[in-house]
C-alpha cells in the first residue's frame, strides 16, 4: 500500500475543502453574520492540515493501485465530512456533533436526509456550505482534483473508478485529465443554466444557487422548511426538469455534444430511465388524483415526486407520506432502482437493474432451452459473464447490508414503515422515506447508534460500497 500517496492525496483534499469554504465565509461577510468565523478558523485549521500532510508525506513513488484508489476514496470522504461539520458544532447551530456530521455526510453524499426539525433557524452561511457540499459531492471530489491536477499514470482511473456511480467507469477520451474536464465542463455549464432559469423566474439569487446546488448534485438540502413546497409552479417545473436531467448518464451530454446522435437513440439505459419515469408518473397521477383540484396539479406533483425519487434528489413539494399505499409503493420501488449509472444519482442504478433482469430471463430460456446458447447484449455490445456476475455480486451485498441495516436501526423500535424506509433512504442517497422520515419529517429522533449505522449507509451507498467495506476490512492494511 502507498500510505504516503495517500496521506499526499488527503492533504490536497483538506485543502480543496478549506478553498470551498471560502463562499460561505463571504455569504456571512455579505449578510453580516457572525458565524461566519467559525468558516475561517475551519478554513485555517483545513488548510494547515493539508499543508502538514503534503509536506510530511512527499511520497517517492506516485504510482496507486486499485485498492489503495479504494481505500483513498473512502477516506476522503470521511475526513471530508468529519472537517465539513465542526463549523455548525462550533457556532452552537447544531450542537451536537454527530448530528452535525449526520448532516454533512448528507450533504457530501447528496442524500439530503436531515436532522434539522426547521431548517430555516440556520443562519445563510450554514444554509449556503449546506448545500454546497451537495454540488460538490454530486460529482465527486477527487474526479474535481483530477480535473484540477494532472495525476496521469496508474493512479487517476482507480481514483475515478472508486468515486463514481454505476457497473463501469470509461474515458470519454484517451487522457484521463481531459476525461475529467469534460465532465466537470458538463457539469458547471448545467448548473449555469438552471441557475439563470431561476432568476428569470424571480427567484432570490441566493435561493436560486442552494437550489441549483440541490438539484445538481441530486441531493435536495433546501433553505426553506417546506422545501420547494415554498416556490411558484414554474420553480418547481424547472427543478423537475433539471432533476430528471441530472440524472442522466452524463456520457449522454458528451455524445450530444459530439453529435453521435445514433449513440443515445441506441442507450438502453436511457430509454428505460425515461420509460420509468413516465409510466410512473401516469400511474401515481390516475392514483392521487382525487386528492388534488384539477388533473393539472394531480400530474405536476406527481411528475416532481417520481422525478425527486428516481433520481435520489428527495425535494418534495406535496407530502407523498399521506397518498394512497399504490403511489407510496411505486415511489418506495423507485428508491431502490436509483438514476442512471454515471450521473449524480444515487440507488441501484438503472443499468444495474436492466442487466439483472435480463441475466435473469437468460437463466430461464436456459431451463426451457438447455442447448441454446444466449449472449446478454446492452447497446449493441455484448455484456461479460464478468460484468454480470460482478452485477450479480454487487445486488446480493447491496441486499446484505440493507438487511443487516434495517436490523440494527429496528433496536429504536419505530414502526417498520420509518425502520425500513430510513435506510433505503439513506442508503440510496435519497433523503426522505415515509411516515416519520417522510418529506415534513426528520431523522433527529433516531438514537447515536442508528445515527452512525445511517451515516455509514449513505457512505456505503454513495461510494457503492467497495470503497467503504474495503476500508474496514483488516486485512486491507496488511502488507503482502
Amino acid at each position: 500500500m502507498n500510505k504516503r500517496m495517500i496521506l499526499s492525496i488527503l492533504g490536497m483534499i483538506l485543502l480543496i475543502e478549506a478553498a470551498f469554504m471560502l463562499p460561505s465565509l463571504l455569504v456571512a461577510l455579505i449578510y453580516g453574520e457572525a458565524s461566519g468565523r467559525f468558516f475561517l478558523y475551519t478554513i485555517v485549521a483545513a488548510a494547515l492540515g493539508g499543508w502538514v500532510l503534503r509536506l510530511i508525506a512527499r511520497p517517492k513513488i506516485k504510482t496507486i493501485f486499485a485498492k489503495d484508489g479504494l481505500i483513498t476514496v473512502a477516506l476522503c470522504w470521511i475526513v471530508m465530512s468529519l472537517v465539513g461539520a465542526l463549523p455548525f458544532t462550533l457556532s452552537g447551530e447544531i450542537p451536537s456533533y454527530l448530528d452535525a456530521v449526520f448532516e454533512m455526510v448528507s450533504g457530501f453524499t447528496t442524500t439530503g436526509s436531515s436532522i434539522l426539525p426547521n431548517v430555516e433557524e440556520l443562519s445563510r452561511c450554514m444554509l449556503f456550505w449546506r448545500s454546497l457540499s451537495h454540488w460538490l459531492g454530486g460529482m465527486g471530489v477527487l474526479v474535481f482534483m483530477l480535473a484540477l491536477f494532472n495525476l496521469e499514470g496508474g493512479q487517476a482511473i482507480h481514483l475515478l473508478r472508486a468515486e463514481s456511480p454505476g457497473p463501469t467507469v470509461s474515458k470519454m477520451v484517451p487522457r484521463m485529465i481531459d476525461s475529467t474536464k469534460i465532465l466537470y465542463g458538463i457539469y458547471l455549464a448545467l448548473t449555469a443554466i438552471q441557475v439563470l432559469f431561476y432568476l428569470a423566474g424571480g427567484m432570490p439569487l441566493f435561493d436560486s444557487l442552494c437550489h441549483t446546488f440541490g438539484t445538481a448534485g441530486t441531493g435536495g438540502f433546501s433553505v426553506k422548511a417546506a422545501s420547494m413546497g415554498a416556490y411558484d409552479a414554474y420553480a418547481q417545473t424547472v427543478t423537475t426538469v433539471f432533476m430528471i436531467l441530472f440524472g442522466v448518464n452524463f456520457s449522454i451530454y458528451f455524445f450530444l455534444l459530439r453529435r453521435k446522435f445514433d449513440l443515445i437513440y441506441k442507450n438502453t439505459e436511457l430509454r428505460w430511465y425515461l420509460i420509468i419515469i413516465f409510466s410512473s408518473i401516469g400511474l401515481i397521477t390516475v392514483n392521487v388524483l382525487p386528492l388534488f383540484p384539477s388533473f393539472r396539479e394531480a400530474l405536476h406533483h406527481s411528475a416532481f415526486s417520481v422525478a425527486s425519487i428516481i433520481t435520489t434528489t428527495g425535494y418534495c413539494t406535496a407530502d407523498f407520506n399521506l397518498w394512497p399505499e399504490f403511489s407510496r409503493v411505486i415511489l418506495v420501488l423507485l428508491m431502490l432502482v436509483g438514476a442512471c449509472a454515471g450521473s449524480t444519482g444515487g440507488g441501484l442504478k438503472v443499468s444495474r437493474a436492466v442487466i439483472l433482469i435480463r441475466a435473469a430471463g437468460m437463466e430461464l430460456g436456459r431451463l426451457v432451452h438447455p442447448r441454446t446458447v444466449k449472449v446478454l447484449q446492452l447497446d449493441g455490445k455484448t455484456v461479460s459473464r464478468d460484468t454480470i456476475q460482478a452485477v450479480s455480486s454487487y445486488f446480493m451485498l447491496y441486499v446484505l447490508l440493507t438487511v443487516v441495516s434495517i436490523l440494527l436501526v429496528s433496536l429504536d423500535n419505530f414502526d417498520a414503515s420509518t425502520t425500513v424506509t430510513a435506510v433505503l433512504a439513506t442508503f440510496n442517497n435519497i433523503g426522505p422515506g415515509l411516515n416519520m422520515v417522510g418529506p415534513v419529517g426528520n431523522f433527529a429522533g433516531f438514537s447515536p447508534l442508528s445515527k452512525i449505522v445511517l451515516c455509514l449507509d449513505m457512505l456505503l451507498g454513495r461510494l457503492e460500497l467497495y470503497p467503504m467495506l474495503i476500508l474496514m476490512l483488516p486485512g486491507s492494511w496488511r502488507k503482502h
